[in-house]
Formats: structure tokens, C-alpha cells, sequence
């Protein structure tokens, strides 16, 4: 041990009064400035609706003799509650539903009036921050919890599907493709049936196998003969190559390679009259 550290020690200790009345106020500050109350437009019926946030403290109003039903996500499964007054207030969990629909309860009554504590309730997607307040006879039925950030992924993931689910080609005007492609090369089980372009994206249809094994990688093969990555995605059994290009190989495998070549050949003019 450093003794010749203890005066520091102790002088600091005479100084601590005021600095850790600062940080008392700090915190004081915070965690009011994180506290979620009820209001008037939260009510559902006799429910009180919290959007919930992360870290936020959401405040509920309890009364002796009356239960408060704290009600979670339904599918979501409860970890542990952990209260900072255990003894002065009666805490229980239940369930409702089954299945995709069971919901879980986190059930809460004070003894008495004009008591304040916490909840902590975890689960297996969240953690829930609870300032509960005891009232003479004034109490929130029911809290409940809407999931904006499970919303907005829910909305993303209907709009990719949607958007997966659009025809290859919505939206092309048919008088401006050109399907003047040659595909030349070896004949593996997912060999393109024609490559076709709108004169600003290239699209290479496949056999409807392609997606029951590995699909081949893309190469353009620049000016110098080399090829190169080029910037695709695949919808369905199409490739989408948002550029034109004159020439673009697939390969697929290391020893035994297989490649197939995708020529762009230029339409041919019309003789005047024809």
C-alpha cells in the first residue's frame, strides 16, 4: 500500500461535499430529463401506450390495493425482474395467448401510499426501465409498449419483398431493348438463355436451376482484355448489371473451370428501302 498517497486521499474527502453535490444534481437532471410520464394522449382505453426507447424511464402510477399490469411484446419471453423495494410491494409475472400471440405480464401492487421504486424487467430483446409511484386510490390499469424501431423493420422488409416480387423489367420501355447478345462458351447446368439490355442496364436471364446451386460470378472484360467485377444483383433467375457492356464472362469453379462468354453484338442497319 502507498501511504504517501493517504493526504492526497484526505484531501480530497474534505472537498468531496460540494462535488458530490454536483454530480447528485447531474444525475437528478438526467434522469429527469429521461423519464417518460403519462399523458393524455397515451391512453388506450384504461392502457396507458409507451413508444419505447432505449435506456428511457417510463413512469407509472400504482395504488394500494389495486393491481397494475405491466403487459411486454407478445413472443417476448421474460429474463428477470428485479425491484429496488422488495418489501413494501407485491411483484408476480403471468402469461396470456399461446403461441406466436403469449404475452407476458409483469403484475405490480404497493402496500402503501406515497412509496416510489424501480423495475428492471429483461427479456430476450430488451431491457425495460420502470419508475413506479404509489398514490392513495390513482392508478394505471395497464402499461403497454409500441416498437417503432420493429415497426420501421417490419415496413423494410414488406417493401423488399414487394420490390423483389416486381417483374425483372417493370418499368422498360420495349422499344429501346436490345437482345443482339451472343453467348458462347462451355454449357454448364446454368448457362444464360439470353442477355438483353434497355440501353442503360444489362439484363442476363438464367434457367430457373440457377437457384437451386452456386451462381456464377461476373466479370466485364475491359478495353485491355482483362476482366473485372462489375456491380450486379440477382432477381430471381435474372442478373442486373447497371451498365452496358461489350463483353463479360461467368466462370464457376477453381481446377476445372467453367466459363461462358456474353458478347454484345451491335443491330444491324437497315438498308434504305428495305
Amino acid at each position: 500500500m502507498n501511504l504517501a498517497f493517504l493526504p492526497a486521499c484526505a484531501g480530497l474527502a474534505l472537498a468531496s461535499p460540494a462535488l458530490a453535490q454536483t454530480s447528485v444534481q447531474q444525475v437528478a437532471a438526467a434522469t429527469g430529463a429521461a423519464t417518460v410520464r403519462p399523458t393524455a394522449g397515451g391512453f388506450v382505453a384504461g392502457a396507458h401506450v409507451y413508444a419505447y426507447a432505449e435506456s428511457a424511464i417510463f413512469e407509472g402510477y400504482v395504488a394500494p390495493g389495486l393491481v397494475t399490469d405491466l403487459a411486454l411484446q407478445p413472443g417476448e419471453a421474460l429474463v428477470a425482474v428485479a425491484s429496488g423495494d422488495t418489501a413494501r410491494w407485491v411483484i408476480g409475472d403471468t402469461t396470456s395467448g399461446a403461441g406466436e400471440t403469449r404475452q407476458t405480464h409483469v403484475l405490480v401492487k404497493p402496500f402503501a401510499a406515497g412509496l416510489i421504486t424501480n423495475l428492471v424487467i429483461t427479456t430476450d430483446r430488451r431491457a425495460y426501465h420502470v419508475r413506479l409511484v404509489s398514490t392513495p386510490g390513482t392508478a394505471i390499469s395497464s402499461m403497454r409498449w409500441t416498437y417503432p424501431q420493429d415497426e420501421l423493420l417490419a415496413l423494410q422488409r414488406k417493401a423488399d419483398t414487394a420490390q423483389a416480387a416486381l417483374p425483372v423489367a417493370a418499368g422498360i420501355a420495349v422499344e429501346r431493348l436490345h437482345f443482339n447478345y451472343a453467348i458462347l462458351g462451355d454449357r454448364p447446368a446454368w448457362k444464360p438463355l439470353r442477355a438483353f439490355d434497355d440501353g442503360t442496364r444489362t439484363y442476363i436471364e438464367f434457367p430457373a436451376s440457377l437457384g437451386q446451386g452456386e451462381a456464377p460470378p461476373l466479370f466485364v472484360t475491359g478495353a485491355e482484355g482483362k476482366a473485372e467485377l462489375v456491380n450486379y444483383r440477382q432477381r430471381d433467375r435474372y442478373y442486373v448489371v447497371d451498365r452496358l457492356f461489350d463483353a463479360a464472362e461467368l466462370r464457376l469453379g477453381l481446377k476445372k473451370q467453367q466459363v461462358v462468354r456474353i458478347l454484345r453484338v451491335a443491330a444491324p442497319k437497315l438498308r434504305r428501302g428495305a
